[in-house]
């Protein structure tokens, strides 16, 4: 009786065991032995492919890419989950703001990587990470309005290092100096811009007035004078330069004309080169130094809803008369939170913990899509390597060695959430 028992036990077991030799045991194995042998697959190469994990620039960079994926990714990730997770416990709409952290969970990494590639876009008219850093820098420095202004034919002025422009001659009091500049589109000029006048002469001052000195159509308008249809640089920032040394200092009227104290008489005039600064045009996320921390960053949007919805269940189960008592004793929230409620969730951080590490040693697809290709050498990791030594560079033997090193990083991983398992279970 047993011995039938054994048998059927064994025919039921049996289609499992097919498909998990098919899948599991045949391609890792096939793989190992793969890994001996050269990019034909007929000569032994001994260990050559595995040296070239530690010898391969870019297999390099690929681990030194893992491990700050190991490091950071989980860590964060748990962490937002973990704060989540006690914030909303205890408050009314707790449900509705975990089910938004969780939306990500329910798109693929395809669609994320889409998503986060025009997040990170360097045009901040695109992408919203710099539409939100240009903001935000804006508002402490604000962008010159006239970043493609220079002087035109016959101009007065000339170019000075650094990129300002300064006037050839001494001024004179009295006498009032023209400043003409080109290059401003219409619609990119100063809101507040008021028409052109030429400036009034006035005792013992420098005045002037600086201005678009263009008029659309051929032959309109006189060059070196303002025009009716002309616009004054509100805003323009002049300065008077005696000996190297500014001696004084003004800014344009909304009609371009400006004035100047007697200091300024016998100087040169200049237009220093923060009137002309090209618009801060925020960061370059996806550029070689930032490229990997984007990426982590959209991996946390995806991934920390999982850690919170796994900690919450945790926090759920937790004996609230031991919180209670804790408070009862005289601890205040953050000293309950820190010897009590995290000490509890333990083992449900070490599994989430545990699983992440487990996920980012894995991540292929986030990085492959988000990292344009100026880049992608820059964000590589060992998964993205393993596919691109296979089919992109067509060494099968390095891909395999790869794919075999990853499998013995996760292993010890997995060991340690099997046995961790194992005595929750006996407890």
């Amino acid at each position: 009786m047993t011995g039938t028992r054994r048998t059927v036990a064994a025919l039921f077991l049996l289609p499992a065991l097919v498909l998990l030799g098919a899948l599991v045991v045949y391609p890792i194995g096939y793989s190992v032995v793969r890994s001996f042998y050269d990019q034909s697959g007929d000569g032994f190469a001994g260990i050559d492919n595995y040296r070239a994990l530690f010898t391969d620039e870019g297999i390099r960079t690929a681990l030194k890419n893992n491990v700050l994926w190991v490091v950071f990714a989980p860590t964060v990730a748990t962490a937002l989950g973990l704060i989540f997770a006690v914030l909303t416990e205890r408050v009314s709409w707790g449900t509705a703001f975990k089910l938004v952290v969780f939306m990500p969970m329910a798109i693929s990494m395809l669609a994320a990587g889409i998503i986060f590639r025009l997040v990170y876009d360097q045009d901040p008219d695109k992408g919203v990470a710099n539409a939100v850093w240009v903001g935000v820098h804006d508002t402490f420095a604000q962008s010159s309005a006239f970043p493609k202004a220079h002087p035109g034919r016959e101009s007065p002025l000339e170019p000075e290092k650094g990129g300002a422009f300064i006037t050839r001659e001494p001024v004179r009091a009295g006498d009032p100096v023209a400043l003409p500049l080109v290059g401003v589109a219409p619609d990119r000029m100063p809101d507040g811009a008021q028409k052109a006048v030429p400036a009034r002469p006035e005792p013992g001052r420098v005045t002037g007035t600086t201005w678009q000195d263009f008029t659309r159509g051929k032959g309109v308008g006189t060059l070196g004078a303002p025009d009716p249809s002309e616009l004054g640089y509100a805003g323009m920032r002049i300065e008077a330069v005696k000996d190297g040394r500014v001696v004084a200092s003004a800014k344009a009227a909304d009609d371009g004309t400006f004035s100047l104290p007697e200091a300024a008489d016998g100087a040169r005039l200049r237009l220093p080169a923060s009137n002309f600064a090209e618009p801060y045009n925020g960061l370059d996320w996806l550029g070689p130094s930032l490229v990997t921390p984007a990426i982590i960053g959209s991996y946390i949007w995806m991934w920390a809803g999982f850690a919170m919805v796994l900690i919450a269940a945790g926090l759920a189960s937790v004996p609230r008369e031991l919180m209670e008592a804790a408070r009862v004793d005289g601890a205040n929230e953050w000293q309950v939170f820190r010897r009590v409620t995290v000490p509890l969730l333990a083992p449900v951080l070490a599994v989430v913990v545990v699983t992440l590490m487990i996920n980012v040693l894995k991540v292929f697809d986030l990085v492959f899509i988000i990292a344009p290709g100026s880049s992608q050498d820059d964000a590589n990791v060992l998964a993205l390597e393993l596919y691109r030594k296979g089919f992109s560079e067509d060494q099968p033997g390095i891909a395999s060695a790869i794919a075999v090193f990853l499998l013995l990083l996760v292993i010890p991983v997995m060991w340690f959430n099997i046995r961790r398992l194992r005595r929750e279970v006996r407890r």
